[in-house]
């Protein structure tokens, strides 16, 4: 267990355990869950961007991306900011499923995997 590394440690949960050369980030989620559906997924985007920084990889090294969506009607506005993000020459595989979040202003939770 000692060559795990975890990422903002909560009493629930981590933001990121990396191990083995592989990242792997919790459901991220907006600040401000105020924005629209493209505002609440850049700001998600920006803070997995982060994370993966701390790990020292990058999205060009995303494994797999998930994608939860509280209403997939909005789903063309969370495209449009992920394809302003993703890397074009590496997007990764990704399945985008529609779900009832844990907070109810939030329209989207991402959760990705990334090789180091």
């Amino acid at each position: 267990m000692s060559d795990i590394k975890r990422t903002n440690v909560g009493p629930r949960m981590s933001d990121m355990a990396v191990y083995n050369g592989v990242a792997y980030l919790a459901g991220q989620v907006p600040d401000d869950a105020s924005l629209d559906m493209e505002g609440q997924t850049a700001q998600v985007l920006a803070t997995i961007d982060g994370l993966l920084a701390q790990a020292g990889t990058s999205k060009e090294k995303i494994l797999m991306a998930q994608v939860f969506v509280a209403n997939i009607a909005e789903f063309p506005a969370m495209n449009k900011a992920w394809d302003e993000w993703v890397s074009k020459e590496n997007a990764p595989p990704r399945a985008t499923i529609e779900a009832r979040l844990a907070n109810p202003d939030y329209k989207v939770e991402i959760v990705v995997t990334a090789a180091l």
